[in-house]
């Protein structure tokens, strides 16, 4: 059997170091054969194999000598297709030789017969030898065999018949040849993985998928699934996930998959599309839009703390740890021991959780950082290294994890980018980068992977590969003795993993790095988007300010809250109480069915120009100055604050923060009370998906705690309070943009704090609110809002 190798895998670039070739480990200790520079160039085809030392690789060798004869005889078919549809020869047939009918019924025979090329029609060829620059695209690219119009026809003609024998069960020797090939890539990685052949139901899954049994593999698959768990099952899959899903696409009855099969079985590209549906990848991928964009933020005080103060290859991977997956990235600046300031991007994996409509670290943006050459995660990435203010000719280094491993690695591909930048070192760990290859040849890559992790499979390759589609980068390919998917795709396995399995690597790589080793100058993290963000307080809290003068410091009004949460709840109270309250403000009480409405207002205000603080009000509800009726009163309840009449008389104030104290009688007027406050709305975690409650704690005065309950969606109308001030009427707003909730009869209860002399306690004790359930309560788990300060109420 001879070798048909491809050129481009035969060739490497004359100035690569040799201790950059191929490393492929077994188990992690005490089989940690990370040797740096022991492979030979070639990757697991090479002499050792050959020589029958290792007899996974003489598999692996195997199987690919196999891909090249399958794809030899995948061309003969196509030859021998083109022969039959020629239209000058069918238009011969019917005056040809006696012996010339019989050459074509033999030729029909070998193109459609099992003891021939087998169900061997087909309209495409895909070309021998191929050159690194059709790797990518000749298993899916049709060439056309003949010059006319009619051929091309016929050719059509020939694929489809060839799809319809697919669906009827008929099988070329093409595709016979390429299963074997994969069950052998299989059984070289059962030789490092002996769980994969001693495990029966695994056992059963793999023979079922190789031998065409599509509902013993379905039932395989289920019976693994109910005894081992889905995480362990796919655990033990994942060494060959990506073979046994070859395996079946190239088997099954489905056409549209076989494409994807071929790719995957031959190396020659990412899978296009998923192997079991034959759904094109790149149409999903293309779902995810946007031009990228970074804003410049700062992280916790908890996480300043643990960043790197120093470059190396587990500082910058415990950075990626502490940013985490939360939409972010980061930009460090190393003084090297040569006294040069070099750079180091850190690109953290996908944040859990649905598709978000705004970061590029979502599923989607992980999907589409795979399959396409440039992501919104790789635009958004570039914008913050365009924002950074790198020097020209300054050397940089692309450090990623996950999906951030596949969108450094199209930075690295980008021409454009590697122009701007010099990109020395593209180092990505648990992702899936096999058919992503550098721009700049001088740009020095590592790939570092678990074979248990299905992460870096999803481009079709894994352990089972018999490729060496990369003779000049530095592959760590591993096994421990953590094979649970997904733990063992965290970035603190692999940091674990490097830092005490794995010396050898982590040596080789950090002294690639050695340029970057020194302190750190300068770090900034960056807020990724998929499109560019606009600027944080337009348009709705763009607005003019002046200046006031309090006790403490200089604060601008209006106050203005970039984000925030807020709830009102309204209780049912003594009527009588609330007419003495309110007696000499000129307001009268908002009856319903003959009660009193008291009005409690909380809210959060985190990220304000006063500062995070938070702030409690307490008022009775009033229809507004002037006549009007009880009707349109309640109705005007919910109209935004700026055209509202109905709001709340406030018998008192409390806030957190003693400028929020200086600037409170200012804001909304009336006493307003120093105390500690905590106000949460939203999702309560552990008590099941979308269960939202709230939870306002005053201390020394009450608390309000309980499930929400089902609302009707709304835009938050903001509130207004009046306040009594030396027998003027003050008027106080806060407008507010974000979405609210609106819940009837929530089950939440509020329970004023026993005994306690706090003047706010004893309203609510008079109103009878102490125990009480709301009527109704508006809840905003997010917001933006505007306060400035309270007004006088013209006389009528």
């Amino acid at each position: 059997m001879s070798s048909g190798a491809d050129p481009a895998d035969a060739v490497a670039d004359e100035d690569d170091d040799p201790a950059d070739a191929t490393v492929s480990t077994g188990a992690v200790p005490p089989d940690a054969a990370v040797n740096g520079g022991d492979v030979p160039t070639g990757g697991p085809t090479g002499a050792a194999a050959n020589d029958g030392e290792d007899p996974a690789g003489s598999l692996r060798a195997a199987a690919r000598e196999l891909v090249d004869i399958a794809i030899l005889i995948q061309d003969a078919a196509a030859h021998t297709t083109a022969a039959l549809t020629d239209t000058a020869l069918l238009r011969a047939l019917p005056h040809a030789s006696a012996t010339g009918r019989p050459a074509y019924r033999a030729l029909l025979r070998a193109a459609t017969n099992r003891h021939g090329l087998g169900y061997a029609l087909t309209g495409t060829h895909t070309p021998t030898g191929p050159t690194p620059a059709t790797l990518t695209t000749a298993a899916t690219t049709p060439v056309a065999l003949t010059g006319s119009t009619s051929s091309a026809v016929f050719g059509v003609l020939a694929t489809l018949a060839g799809k319809v024998g697919a669906m009827l069960g008929g099988e070329s020797l093409a595709v016979r040849v390429l299963a074997t090939s994969l069950r052998l890539r299989v059984a070289a990685v059962a030789v490092d993985h002996p769980e994969l052949s001693e495990d029966p139901l695994v056992v059963r899954l793999i023979e079922a998928a190789a031998a065409d049994r599509d509902l013993e593999a379905v039932r395989a698959l289920r019976a693994l699934l109910k005894d081992r768990g889905a995480v362990r099952a796919l655990s033990l899959l994942a060494p060959v996930f990506g073979e046994v899903l070859a395996l079946r696409a190239l088997l099954d009855e489905n056409p549209l998959n076989d494409a994807t099969a071929w790719l995957i079985a031959t190396g020659r590209g990412f899978a296009t599309a998923d192997p079991f549906t034959g759904m094109s990848n790149r149409a999903v991928a293309l779902l995810d839009l946007g031009e990228g964009g970074a804003r410049r933020v700062e992280p916790t005080p908890a996480e300043s703390a643990r960043l790197s103060t120093r470059g190396s290859l587990l500082g910058v991977l415990g950075n990626i740890g502490t940013i985490g997956t939360t939409g972010r990235a980061l930009i460090q600046s190393v003084e090297g021991p040569d006294g040069v300031i070099r750079h180091i991007l850190q690109a953290p994996g996908m944040r859990v959780g649905h598709p978000d409509g705004r970061s590029p670290q979502d599923l989607l943006g992980a999907f589409s950082s795979a399959v396409l050459d440039s992501s919104p995660y790789s635009r958004a990435l570039a914008q913050a290294v365009a924002d950074y203010g790198l020097p020209p000719d300054a050397e940089l280094a692309l450090v990623g994890h996950s999906a951030g491993g596949a969108a450094i690695m199209n930075l690295a591909q980008d021409p454009g980018f590697c122009a701007r930048h010099r990109v020395t070192h593209a180092i990505a760990v648990g992702a899936p980068v096999d058919f992503k290859r550098p721009a700049d040849p001088r740009t020095w890559v590592a790939s570092v992977t678990n074979q248990h992790d299905l992460i870096p499979t999803l481009d079709g390759q894994g352990a089972g590969s018999c490729f060496d589609l990369h003779p000049g980068w530095y592959v760590v390919d591993y096994t421990d003795s953590t094979h649970l998917f997904p733990l063992c795709h965290g970035i603190e396995h692999y940091l674990a993993n490097l830092a005490d399995d794995l010396p050898e690597a982590r040596a080789h790589i950090d002294e690639r790095l050695k340029p970057f080793h020194g302190p750190v100058v300068r770090s900034q993290a960056y807020l990724l988007f998929d499109r560019p963000p606009d600027p944080e307080e337009f348009p709705f809290l763009t607005v003019p300010t002046r200046p006031v003068e309090t006790a403490g410091a200089t604060a601008d009004l209006p106050i203005r809250c970039r984000d925030g949460s807020a709830l009102t709840a309204y209780f049912a109270a003594r009527p009588g109480v609330a007419a003495r309250l309110l007696k000499g403000s000129g307001l009268a009480p908002l009856l319903v069915a003959g009660r009193a409405l008291v009005g409690v207002h909380a809210a959060w205000n985190r990220r304000s120009s006063a500062g995070g603080h938070r702030e409690l009000q307490i008022g009775i509800v009033v229809s507004g100055p002037g006549r009007r009726s009880a009707w349109s009163g309640r109705r005007g309840l919910f109209r935004r604050a700026e055209l509202r009449r109905s709001g709340d008389f406030l018998l008192g104030s409390a806030v957190d923060t003693p400028m929020a104290r200086e600037l409170g009688p200012r804001l909304w007027g009336g006493e307003t009370y120093l105390t500690a406050l905590d106000v949460r709305v939203g999702v309560r975690r552990g008590a099941g998906p979308g269960v939202r409650s709230a939870l306002v704690v005053a201390d020394g005065i009450f608390t309000m705690e309980g499930r929400l309950g089902p609302g009707l969606p709304m835009s938050d109308p903001g509130s207004v309070g009046y306040a009594g001030d030396a027998g003027a009427l003050l008027r106080s707003s806060v407008r507010a943009r974000g979405s609210a909730r609106l819940h009837p009869a929530p089950p939440m209860r509020l329970s004023v704090e026993p005994r306690s002399p706090h003047p706010l306690a004893r309203r609510l004790r008079e109103l009878g609110v102490d125990g009480a359930r709301p009527l109704l309560c508006l809840s905003a788990a997010t917001r933006q809002s505007i306060r400035d300060a309270a007004v006088p109420v013209p006389p009528a």
